[in-house]
């Protein structure tokens, strides 16, 4: 068996979250210091729009300066440019994870800035149905407003919201019905039925990264659907209320209003199971999984074979955070597969059918593979919201035991057409 590998222990330096800024370890001189250092001094001084345009012209000479990105997404808080700050948390955030395991370079507990993040999501979702209702698109905004419900509002973010609500013909706010701990069947319905039809045909499976990997072969599958994103804890609240199954651990943090749109996790191989048979549907092969995740052009990972960024998948944190840590399905479009399915990479890793065996992509059959017959250990695929990238080939495979139920486990369903 194989031991688990290292997990994300990056910690930032820790500062209260806010406008203050403090200096971070001293980078060498180089292009642009003299503008980040003026935007530094300017962000001090909340002369936001001049901070704004010094830290773009230091990032247009050093666009990987991670201090500079942080500081310039702070700026455009300051500005509520939302769009502006996400971009630039996310950016900072990419480049601080690739700086190393043991050295941070944000000035915040990593924690504190994915809040941060996800807090301007928020915001620019929020002003998109602003400017979607003075358009007319009514329906639109409407999304927009739920959408941005479901990420979770604060104090502030409620009174905008409501306000916006507020403007919606009566229909549609009507139709705009908060979710419930108790699940929201017309939104778990709506996610059930969107499965994608991947269809027969060879792929490449395997790579040459992993003892396990290998070979590289050609395999053929019958044609298959796939649910388009990671089953949500908003469908498993109501199969749980259909069911009366046993909840998972901690689901009473899961099941609130503002996480019914994310994964559920800390279900075990047959929960995940038990859960697909009672959607009319079935937990997919590894090999489905792998095609639905990569497609037949030998991809490294769902999007192709650029290097993971946090605009394609959701890794490397730190902290579970009362579930917070999992991101919306469909949160990241740059990173769907071939097929349109959201999330094979990162959120959280997907139970799959099969036995984990090591030799087994050299013994098994070229056509529709199953696994092996027995075995002590199930198959997880796609790493998670805690791992680092290196989780996040769509060749990679992981075992774990199946009755284990942790914070990262979750699942999508398949079904034989």
């Amino acid at each position: 068996m194989r031991q688990m590998r290292g997990l994300v222990t990056v910690l930032g330096f820790v500062i209260a979250v806010g406008m203050a800024v403090t200096p971070l370890a001293t980078h060498a001189a180089g292009a642009g210091e003299q503008e980040f250092s003026k935007g530094e001094t300017l962000l001090k001084n909340k002369q936001y729009t001049e901070a704004r345009a010094s830290l773009e012209a230091g990032i247009l000479k050093d666009p990987s300066n991670i201090q500079g990105h942080f500081n310039l997404a702070e700026t455009c808080r300051a500005l509520e440019a939302w769009a502006c700050a996400e971009e630039h948390y996310d950016t900072a955030l990419d480049l601080d994870a690739k700086s190393g395991p043991t050295k941070s370079y944000l000035p915040k507990t990593k924690g504190k800035v994915y809040r941060l993040r996800e807090e301007m999501t928020v915001w620019r979702t929020l002003n998109e149905a602003k400017g979607l209702i003075a358009g007319g698109k009514m329906r639109q905004a409407e999304e927009a407003l739920n959408n941005a419900n479901e990420l979770g509002l604060t104090s502030e973010q409620q009174s905008l919201y409501r306000q916006l609500q507020a403007k919606l013909p009566r229909s549609h706010s009507a139709a705009s019905k908060k979710l419930t701990p108790a699940g929201a069947p017309g939104e778990t319905d709506a996610l059930d039925m969107q499965m994608v039809l991947v269809p027969a045909g060879k792929f490449t499976r395997g790579s040459t990264l992993g003892d396990d990997e290998k070979p590289v072969r050609q395999i053929y599958l019958n044609g298959f659907y796939m649910d388009k994103y990671e089953v949500t804890v908003g469908q498993y609240a109501r199969y749980l209320e259909a069911t009366d199954m046993e909840e998972p651990p901690d689901w009473g943090t899961m099941n609130q209003l503002h996480h019914q749109r994310r994964p559920v996790v800390n279900v075990s191989w047959e929960d995940a199971v038990n859960y697909c048979k009672w959607a009319g549907k079935r937990l997919p092969t590894e090999a489905e999984w792998e095609k639905a995740a990569r497609g037949t052009d030998g991809r490294i990972y769902p999007w192709g074979n650029e290097a993971p960024t946090r605009l394609h998948a959701n890794y490397g944190r730190k902290d579970w955070d009362d579930h917070l840590a999992l991101a919306p399905v469909g949160s990241f479009e740059a990173g769907k597969s071939p097929y349109g399915i959201y999330d094979m990479a990162g959120n959280a890793w997907e139970w799959v059918f099969d036995w984990y065996g090591l030799d087994y992509y050299k013994t098994g059959p070229e056509k529709n593979p199953i696994g092996p017959d027995k075995g002590e250990e199930k198959v997880v695929r796609g790493g998670s919201w805690l791992y680092v990238s290196d989780f996040l080939r769509s060749a990679h495979r992981f075992n774990a035991q199946p009755m284990n139920r942790h914070f990262g486990y979750g699942f999508r369903c398949a079904k034989t057409p």
